[in-house]
């Protein structure tokens, strides 16, 4: 088929009128749109007003799906062990599946394509069969926790590794190489010395398996983390075996001189999350002086508890202007290098090649933006209308891997309407009122 319209195919390089012809499960051919029709006659075609990569959610959680809500206005710690971690531990496996297909449903509805994707720590081989039949691209791992965790998160460490290989096995380049594993403690203060270094040597174990953990989010944890191993937050990762090009790291926000520079000589991604982080009030992170030591930065969007949307647009906006005013500098985090995070620095932190850009070759993952909106007019700049005035909602066209999920504004992959009212159902039942007295007792 062929895309038409202007065609973005990275920060730097947009063509006006141009096309985009996709065969099976790659990008074919990209250029003026009046000489793809002269070279592609028999490629149907179909307008949208601009063509981009698809984005990429370098953290996020979609299984939390079901809070979006119930815990607003609250700080990391309480709102993770009186809200979040509740929740997670009284979902059912049913449930389980349906806070995920609602999550993915939310990406594919506002343009995110691909996903790394903290999932819970039981019910995670139902998010990677929801995954899978969503039609998403996705890093995602069963979530790790062996000490400081409630009932029903709490596990044996060698259970709890066991199941991860068992997952590994099973998904990890499953659905034409669309979903891949990621190795997944939740975070330090969550998982003990040895949960982390035999998460190393799983990794390693296979090929392309990546390490997804939260790190330096917030001020008590690293006050945590160095009470129990002398180390600062980031030294203590890498002292277990948790840096490198294989890495992601969600937040590091608080982060000193050494840890950047460790970060930045192991290759370690870095996913920043600028609307959890604000809402938090855990912090702002030093994206400007990360991007300077030429650290990988990708955008997520965190949880719908801590956001309360995972519309990627709102990322790129948000990241732009917090490291502008926190720096007193309106130069810093120029729209070109904020589309590039959210596009191909979170397919290198998520570890896909000839992903985030449109080139003959890569991997057709694309989607389709109208500007019919006052927010649209006019519109002088393609790119400063995507980094600081598109919203999810003007998505209408969603491509993963070739396949059409989202086409006119409509989704094609699963029953939308299906999926929100089982979800409104689950959460109009949840009751997290046992598990929330047990997951108090565990707060650091």
């Amino acid at each position: 088929m062929k895309l038409s319209g202007d065609i973005v195919q990275n920060s730097s390089r947009i063509i006006p009128d141009g096309a985009v012809v996709v065969e099976d499960t790659e990008i074919i051919a990209v250029g003026d749109r009046e000489d793809i029709c002269e070279q592609y006659p028999d490629h149907p075609e179909q307008h949208y007003d601009i063509i981009m990569p698809g984005m990429v959610g370098g953290h996020i959680h979609s299984v939390q799906s079901l809070g979006r809500g119930i815990s607003d206005d609250t700080e990391l710690i309480d709102w993770l062990y009186d809200y979040i971690l509740p929740m997670e531990a009284t979902l059912t496996a049913n449930e389980m599946e349906i806070a995920a297909k609602l999550g993915y449903l939310e990406l594919i509805e506002t343009g995110t394509t691909t996903a790394i994707d903290h999932l819970s720590v039981a019910h995670a081989e139902q998010a990677f069969e929801a995954a899978g039949e969503m039609g998403i691209r996705g890093v995602l791992g069963k979530v790790l926790m062996d000490q400081r965790s409630p009932g029903g998160l709490l596990e044996e460490t060698q259970d709890a590794l066991a199941e991860t290989e068992q997952l590994i096995q099973k998904y990890h380049r499953s659905h034409d190489d669309r979903i891949r594993y990621a190795v997944t403690p939740r975070f330090a203060v969550s998982c003990t010395e040895e949960c982390l270094r035999r998460t190393r040597e799983l990794a390693d174990a296979y090929d392309g398996v990546r390490i997804h953990t939260h790190a330096s989010e917030n001020q008590n944890e690293i006050k945590t983390v160095e009470a129990d191993t002398g180390y600062r937050n980031i030294h203590w990762l890498d002292e277990v075996g948790l840096t490198g090009e294989d890495v992601v790291l969600a937040h590091c926000i608080w982060t000193n001189e050494s840890e950047r520079e460790l970060l930045a000589e192991t290759g370690t991604h870095v996913t920043h999350c600028p609307s959890s982080n604000m809402k938090l009030a855990s912090g702002i992170a030093p994206v400007v002086d990360y991007l300077d030591k030429g650290i990988n930065i990708a955008l997520g969007n965190d949880g719908p508890p801590c956001n309360n949307t995972l519309d990627p647009f709102t990322e790129m906006k948000q990241a732009s202007v917090l490291q502008k005013v926190d720096n007193l500098d309106p130069t810093v985090a120029a729209m070109e290098d904020i589309f590039e995070m959210a596009t191909i620095n979170g397919a290198k932190a998520a570890g896909f090649d000839r992903l985030g850009e449109l080139k003959p070759g890569w991997r057709a993952d694309i989607i389709g933006l109208s500007t019919d909106t006052t927010r649209g007019t006019p519109l002088y700049d393609v790119l400063s209308y995507l980094v600081f005035a598109a919203r999810g909602n003007d998505v209408e066209f969603t491509m993963v891997n070739g396949n059409i999920l989202m086409e006119n504004g409509t989704v094609t992959i699963a029953d939308a309407d299906s999926i929100r009212q089982s979800a409104t159902d689950v959460a109009e039942s949840l009751d997290i009122s046992d598990a929330r007295a047990d997951a108090q007792d565990q707060k650091p």
